[in-house]
């Protein structure tokens, strides 16, 4: 128990500056990043069939 209270203090640390990864802009001020215009998820089309996202009439699934 002692070692694993260490070892989850480390992790958090590691990861803790992956999330707060802000957009700086040239001169170094943080600005918004941009929003990413691939969808994350499967996409459907008009029927309701799953189909390639970038095909005309699809719709991203939430």
């Amino acid at each position: 128990m002692r070692r694993l209270i260490p070892a989850f203090a480390a992790l958090a640390l590691l990861t803790t500056p992956a999330f707060a990864a802000p957009c700086k802009d040239a001169k170094g001020k943080f600005v918004k990043c941009p929003e990413t215009a691939k969808p994350k998820g499967p996409c459907k089309d008009a029927k309701g069939k799953f189909v390639k996202c970038g095909t005309p009439g699809a719709k991203p699934v939430k």
